[in-house]
């Protein structure tokens, strides 16, 4: 008999650790209404759990209330299951409820101070974090580790180094949360000796210099340090694809994308975005595509900074109408959804729907932020609206508390400038709150030559000589003022001082992607193997414009006349 009640007791305990595995593997798997059904279903539970599924409850941004209901149910409570409901509310960003439970937990432990240490951190509150940490009766690892990367995030990188370098013990993760804290505040030299004073590099810490020499234009030592890691993760595929990307490298960020598949690392939300923004400069549709099916493999069509990257991509390799299939897949969109639709028609000149868009916007209760205005104003500028884009100016302030910035003011100038009102140009620029960029005053100078206004351009020259002196634009396009205008000492004159100076004209540059390779062009360079027929090509579009602008024109007189 007793012999039976063993067997029964153990059959039981093995049946009751099967159920709390299969609760456990079902939470990380995201099934979180088949782990409660397991849990429901049990004929016996034990703390193990009723944390398991306390956890799995609130986990990934899933169901609080239901978490502290579970807990409020609860037979009876271990430390671990206030650590969990303390971590679960301040995962949610609920401090308060967060800090009542740490109040009234009857017992704590190291872990239940750092779970409250670690909340305050990651939810700005370093104040608090700080007090906190003075308190604290037991200190490890891991609460001097989060102390310090708290500390670095919020630009205090001195007071983060005095603690690491008074920590007791430092592990692997202490060291790269000061080399991260060191590259986020662009401090890559105190980065670097801290690297290679670091005892045993790993994957973290190396990614986080990635970062920091990529953020430095530093190509060479990134790629150098990333081919010398031995086990990638997808962290570091994504750190050296966005330096590369953001240091204009697109064409070699696709190529590493391809080489990260072949290895076998599957792709992240922050892969596809970094992709995707590779595509979007270098305007690939073919490999645009491709990514967008990865995205829809991936079940990530429905994240919204993944489809603003879509709308982007599609918009710059001229498919806007596959922007707009995108936006509306969207179940919800945010203002940078909004802006990014609207960015996407302005930049391809259809103002009457950028206005429709704008106006559907604001009654969805959404208020437009200076991004938009941005957009709206460049639709504008396309179509050659320029009361209307004074009126949206003022409408920025007036309705909106919007204060413009530089890049508002250089829309206007640009407008105005396109329409020959160059003085009026001159006095927005003039109304600037900050010195005017050199991209204003190079706009104005454009617009000097071509309606022949020396006196500006001459002003408009001298501010593009005086904030980058080697550019030869300049004086190139005041050299064509002054010839225009039959000034042929001054145009002399300026010729002389480029030599003088060795300032050298910048031939421009293009480039198209045709079946998968990009092909690119130099003013004045005629190597390019298909030359003949490139040129044969540019004389029919030149011959075909000319006929639909004829056509225009005869148009026009025509409709005059019988008005």
């Amino acid at each position: 008999m007793h012999r039976l009640r063993h067997h029964a007791a153990l059959a039981s305990s093995r049946l009751l650790v099967r159920d709390n595995q299969r609760i456990t593997a079902l939470a990380r798997a995201g099934d979180v209404a088949a782990a409660r059904r397991v849990f429901d279903a049990m004929p016996r539970r034990d703390a193990v759990s009723w944390n398991a599924l306390l956890t799995a409850l609130w986990r990934a941004g899933r169901d609080l209330p239901a978490a502290r209901s579970l807990f409020d149910d609860m037979p009876s409570r271990n430390v671990i299951s206030w650590n969990s409901i303390i971590a679960g509310c301040l995962a949610h960003g609920d401090l308060a409820a967060a800090s009542a439970y740490f109040a009234r937990a009857p017992r704590r432990n190291v872990a239940s101070w750092n779970a409250m240490l670690a909340g305050l951190v990651r939810l700005g509150s370093m104040e608090d974090a700080r007090a906190l940490f003075e308190q604290m009766p037991e200190r490890n690892v891991v609460s001097y580790t989060t102390m310090v990367d708290g500390l670095a995030r919020c630009g205090e990188v001195a007071s983060a180094r005095e603690l690491f370098d008074a920590m007791p013990t430092r592990n692997l993760v202490s060291w790269a949360a000061m080399i991260s804290g060191y590259v986020d505040n662009n401090m890559l030299e105190e980065a670097r000796k801290l690297f290679e004073a670091m005892p045993e590099k790993n994957v973290v810490a190396c990614t986080a210099m990635i970062t920091g020499y990529c953020k430095e234009g530093d190509l060479q030592n990134a790629r150098r340090l990333f081919d010398g890691i031995r086990a990638k993760d997808v962290i570091s595929w994504n750190a050296i694809i966005s330096g590369y990307v953001h240091n204009g490298l697109g064409e070699e960020a696709t190529k590493l994308y391809i080489i990260m598949l072949r290895e076998g690392i599957k792709p992240d939300h922050a892969t596809l975005i970094a992709l995707l923004t590779a595509c979007s400069s270098l305007a690939l549709l073919r490999q645009g595509r491709s990514t967008h099916a990865v995205v829809i493999k991936a079940m990530l069509e429905s994240s919204i900074s993944i489809c603003n990257a879509l709308m982007t991509m599609y918009s710059k390799c001229g498919n806007v109408d596959e922007s707009e299939l995108v936006f509306m897949s969207l179940k919800s969109q945010d203002i940078v959804s909004w802006n990014t639709i609207i960015a996407a028609y302005a930049q391809h000149g259809r103002y009457q729907k950028v206005i429709a868009l704008f106006h559907e916007m604001e009654l969805c209760g959404l208020i437009p932020n200076d991004i938009t205005f941005l957009s709206m104003l460049s639709s504008c500028g396309h179509a050659g609206r320029v009361d209307e884009s004074l009126k949206l100016f003022d409408l920025m302030s007036s309705k909106y508390a919007i204060s413009p910035r530089a890049e508002h003011y250089a829309c206007i100038v640009d407008i105005l400038s396109r329409a020959g009102q160059l003085e009026k140009a001159c006095s927005y620029i003039k109304e600037m709150p900050s010195e005017a960029e050199k991209n204003v005053w190079g706009t104005l100078l454009c617009a000097s030559q071509t309606h022949g206004n020396v006196q500006l351009g001459e002003l408009a020259a001298k501010m593009l000589v005086l904030s980058d002196f080697e550019s030869s634009g300049a004086y190139v396009m005041l050299s064509n003022i002054y010839a225009a205008a039959g000034m042929w000492s001054e145009v002399n004159r300026v010729r002389s001082q480029m030599k003088e100076k060795g300032v050298k004209k910048q031939p421009g540059h293009s480039w198209t992607e045709i079946a998968d390779k990009v092909h690119m062009f130099v003013g004045g360079d005629a190597s390019h193997p298909e030359m003949d027929m490139i040129l044969s090509e540019l004389r029919k579009i030149s011959f075909h414009m000319q006929i639909v602008t004829d056509k225009t024109q005869m148009m026009e007189e025509l409709a005059q006349e019988c008005g």
